[in-house]
């Protein structure tokens, strides 16, 4: 790590961050405390959701050391926060925070024991600073609640880890400062572990080259050839070839003689590069046809992707643990502990050529190879939401960047991917691109968590085993049988593994990605069927498991049904907004209300509103509860168990 990096951690044997001879002066540029009820209490979240095994990262402190003393540049709201913390904790800590020409501030940081004793008689209340108080009171209130475990609590902040940054010596603190308070930034712990890396390397012209592949994959934006910015295109045709769409190579020599010596912006958020006065972020993302701009949103953000990439690195080049026993990587993608991943990785891992610390050059080099070329698949086979002409909500998208016009004249434009054979029509391709987009769309609204989207690491692990030889021939054509089975062993192990006896009343605990692989089953018959009744069908953020036929129904109006509501045939997914409005209805009152949600919403739940009618002189719902549920939930779960390789 470098020398300029510091890893504080709150408490330790030793004491607390704050046990140092060395003073915290908050400057007079930098705002009052502010942090409230949403900023305290989500520190407090923050700590008890630590794990037992790992250390937890909770935010960077930039500092600049002048005369002897750390002035705060960025952090102060948290390292605030965290003085007042252990203090509410009875921690004891030397007086090291100080508010530069604040006197309000100061006496109240002096005075925190005596404002928790409600000692009134021994301050002076017009001295104390309003927010602070606040904060202290917040604090107070949320630790004395009578679920809070303390020992349980302290225990985790043991684990909680501070990055203190020292920016380098001459940098012009006003502006930097300027820069952060414009943009809202921070150093983040992508930006740590870049240094980190970089440091690994003993060459400054391989750091730079590094800089410069990390700054074009950090911008989640667009695809990453648009952010290799040279004269005449020089490094974009050096790395992706002259139509811009090859894959990187896999030699570090060749990125040296491709990029080495040429001139380019980088992207990155470094210090040196924020201070300097003609500091910018080139942006150009490329046109379609008629010149109308596109811009690509990514599903993720950089700093996921980089867990992403580090489990394709430990697949393909078959990193383990030096203690056998141990998971090299976690199977959560957690942010908050990507230093540590890291940090586990090169320090324990091995591979068929030794121990990852004994090389830390090669891994360096190696890891950012493979950040640029998981990132090329990424852009290229991963789903994006594509925002064009005036659509204010995008559309799911898998395109390839693809260039038109000669040598100085190309322009960028955007096409579907090709999962075609050689010789094979593109309507053919335009059909497997919409499976594919429907499938990953499926995924995508079924895991709406970052941290939970291993289907993105499993398709890029395929993607890229045996140097990409899955791209290179007709096993591309399948790539959408290799996301369906990645929900097809969902369904088995979460749905069909854990219903025993034939009984599949899972209720509001039903796997959203049943339903929408379901959906994915019914479309994707409906396709292939003469009717195309599900054509409009498209999967979005529908994110409640509701009863068709409510589980308590609105008082006088029908009768309870206790013993099969929470069957699979009675449920749906809908949008979480719709949910009040919709949960005691009953399915006529439903269908009648709510016509055009249901027109635009999940196929299972069209199916289950055509279904209610009622049937001679039975209502609608006595039907629906008595006969027509079970009806539809046998043909549903014919569906899923023909797909799902289901006896």
């Amino acid at each position: 790590m470098s020398k300029l990096v510091t890893e504080l951690h709150i408490i330790g044997e030793n004491g607390n961050m704050f046990d140092t001879d060395m003073e915290y002066i908050i400057p007079l540029y930098q705002r009052a405390y502010a942090w409230e009820d949403k900023q305290l209490t989500q520190l407090i979240e923050d700590i008890n959701d630590v794990a037992e095994d790992s250390n937890y990262y909770i935010g960077s402190l930039i500092v600049s050391k002048q005369f002897g003393r750390y002035e705060v540049v960025d952090g102060q709201q948290r390292l605030t926060s965290l003085y007042l913390l252990l203090n509410c904790l009875g921690i004891k800590t030397k007086p090291t925070l100080t508010f530069a020409c604040r006197e309000k501030s100061n006496y109240t940081l002096r005075n925190i024991e005596e404002l928790l004793l409600e000692n009134r008689s021994k301050i002076d209340m017009d001295r104390i600073e309003p927010g602070i108080q606040r904060g202290i009171r917040i604090l107070s209130h949320e630790l004395t609640k009578d679920h809070f475990d303390r020992e349980s609590f302290m225990e985790k902040l043991a684990k909680i880890i501070v990055y203190r940054i020292e920016v380098p010596e001459n940098t012009d603190l006003n502006r930097y400062y300027e820069i952060m308070n414009t943009r809202g930034e921070q150093l983040e712990q992508h930006d740590i572990l870049k240094a980190t890396l970089m440091s690994y390397l003993s060459d400054d012209s391989e750091k730079g080259l590094f800089a410069k592949i990390w700054d074009a994959c950090s911008d989640m934006t667009g695809y990453v050839q648009m952010h290799f910015i040279s004269k005449n295109n020089a490094v974009r045709e050096a790395i992706f070839g002259s139509e811009w769409n090859s894959m990187p190579p896999n030699s570090w020599q060749k990125y040296k003689k491709a990029i080495s010596g040429t001139t380019q912006e980088t992207t990155g958020h470094k210090i040196c590069d924020l201070i300097e006065k003609n500091f910018k972020v080139e942006d150009d993302e490329g046109y379609v046809d008629g010149d109308v701009r596109v811009r690509f949103e990514s599903v993720i953000e950089f700093p996921y992707f980089l867990l992403h990439t580090l489990k394709v690195y430990v697949s393909l080049y078959g990193v383990t643990h030096e203690i056998a026993t141990s998971k090299i990587v976690d199977e959560l993608l957690d942010d908050k502990k990507l230093l540590d991943a890291f940090n586990r990785v090169v320090s324990c891992g091995i591979t068929d050529t030794g121990r990852i610390a004994d090389s830390k050059e090669d891994f360096a080099r190696g890891f950012i190879i493979c950040l640029l070329r998981t990132r090329y698949l990424f852009d290229k086979y991963i789903i994006k939401r594509e925002y064009a002409n005036d659509s204010a909500d995008g559309e799911w998208s898998l395109k390839s960047l693809y260039v038109s016009g000669q040598q100085s004249k190309k322009k960028a434009y955007y096409g579907n991917s090709e999962f075609t054979r050689s010789g094979e029509w593109t309507c053919t391709n335009d059909w497997r691109t919409k499976t594919n987009i429907m499938m990953q769309s499926a995924l995508r609204v079924s895991y709406t968590s970052p941290k939970v989207m291993h289907w993105i690491t499993k398709l890029l692990i395929w993607l890229s085993e045996a140097d990409c030889k899955n791209i290179k021939n007709d096993a591309i054509t399948k790539f959408d049988k290799v996301a369906e089975n990645i929900a097809i062993d969902a369904v088995r192990e979460n749905f069909f593994q854990v219903c025993s006896n034939g009984v599949y009343a899972m209720g509001v605990n039903t796997p959203h990605i049943v339903f929408n692989y379901l959906d994915y089953l019914l479309w994707n018959d409906d396709r292939n069927g003469k009717k195309k009744k599900y054509s409009d069908f498209v999967f979005e953020f529908r994110n409640s498991v509701e009863h068709w036929y409510p589980q308590n129904p609105s008082e006088g109006t029908f009768e309870q049904w206790k013993d099969g509501v929470d069957q699979f045939g009675n449920l749906c997914i809908i949008q979480r907004n719709v949910n009040s409005k919709f949960s005691n209805m009953s399915p006529e009152a439903k269908k009648s209300t709510f016509k055009d949600m249901i027109v635009k919403g999940s196929i299972k739940l069209r199916i289950m509103s055509e279904l209610t009618e009622k049937n001679g002189d039975k209502p609608a719902s006595l039907y629906w509860k008595e006969r027509a549920y079970k009806a539809h939930e046998e043909e549903m779960l014919g569906h899923l168990k023909k797909a799902c390789n289901i006896e």
